[in-house]
């Protein structure tokens, strides 16, 4: 049997093992994918420390994937060899539970988690459910591709179906691996975008990237400063930080909308008085299903929205996973097969 290099973990806590694998066979609702690229995400912590109920080992993390159709299962009809293919956090769900008879996938009792419930994309072959595919169109580097299956859909899925209309004020909290896409989003999206990050060193690539302007929360107060603006529609929190988004709440305008999708550890404080006063709500937003992925890929390809990455080869994967979780990379980490 051919063989694969996957990286591995063995148990909770464990480090990262390099295996060698028999390539596995697609089962009749499945492709076999090789892996080109697949990002590393902070959600990949929840494999490597065992943060996931139900979670079983060995595992190999990753739902930031993106390949070519390699092999396709007997009852597949979508897909074909050769196709360009990208898969999320979304795995797939059983079309029988009462969210998926409404048509609210991405809210199956019974989903399926790429790189949780199955092997993720940190192997040079994954197999995927055949619904949990979204395609990828030409033109988008496998790399790009990605991050933008989770960083991307989570934020592009998410300001898309919070309301706001063209012109209106929307502040992006944080400039990281989420924020650093959602200003992109946001101002391809005809908002106007205002950029809200902790010291001066982010302002000049956050107008770079579409933001008209900048409130540094080390100088200023990031509620007042949207006020003078006219109050914000709607504030994207990226930073996973509950004490930064209670902090913003104020320079929400009536009807605004703190939208969270960077998750916090804490829990956040807020009082009553804050959302009475002028309407103001909090939501929080997952990623999306294969075609929100789908939808996210085609609007970055032609409105030319790119992650910014880092690139390291399979066999480097606990650097990579280190490089991540220390904060200190611009803005995501992508492994390449």
């Amino acid at each position: 049997m051919a063989k694969m290099k996957a990286a591995v973990i063995l148990n909770p806590g464990g480090e990262f093992e390099i295996q060698e694998r028999e390539i596995p066979q697609s089962g009749p609702d499945e492709i076999r994918i090789k892996v080109a690229a697949c990002g590393i995400c902070h959600g990949d912590e929840l494999v490597r420390h065992g943060g996931f109920p139900g979670l079983s080992y060995p595992r190999v993390p990753g739902h930031e994937v993106a390949g070519v159709v390699d092999e396709v299962g007997s009852a597949v009809t979508e897909w074909k060899k050769g196709d360009r293919v990208g898969v999320g956090w979304h795995g797939g769900h059983c079309f029988v539970c009462d969210p998926c008879r409404r048509g609210d996938f991405l809210k199956c009792e019974k989903a399926a988690i790429t790189g949780i419930t199955r092997d993720g994309g940190y192997q040079e072959y994954i197999l995927a459910r055949h619904e949990a595919v979204a395609l990828i169109p030409e033109g988008l580097e496998y790399a790009d591709a990605g991050p933008l299956m989770c960083a991307g859909v989570t934020t592009f899925n998410s300001l898309r179906h919070i309301g706001a209309k063209i012109g209106d004020l929307v502040g992006i909290l944080g400039i990281g691996g989420l924020g650093h896409l959602g200003i992109q989003y946001a101002a391809k999206a005809g908002y106007r975008v205002v950029a809200i990050g902790r010291g001066a060193e982010n302002e000049a690539l956050a107008k770079k990237l579409g933001a008209f302007a900048y409130i540094n929360t080390k100088t200023a107060n990031a509620a007042e400063e949207l006020k003078k603006l006219g109050g914000a529609k709607v504030i994207l929190g990226t930073a996973p930080n509950a004490k930064v988004m209670t902090d913003v709440i104020d320079g929400l305008g009536v009807d605004g909308k703190l939208l969270v999708v960077g998750a916090p550890h804490e829990p956040m404080e807020v009082s009553a008085i804050q959302l009475l006063a002028a309407r103001r709500a909090i939501q929080g937003w997952p990623a999306g299903t294969a075609m929100d992925s789908q939808d996210t890929l085609e609007f970055s390809r032609y409105a030319g929205v790119r992650p910014m990455i880092e690139k390291y080869p399979l066999e480097k994967v606990k650097e990579a996973y280190e490089r991540m979780i220390s904060g200190k990379v611009e803005f995501r980490v992508v492994l390449t097969m």
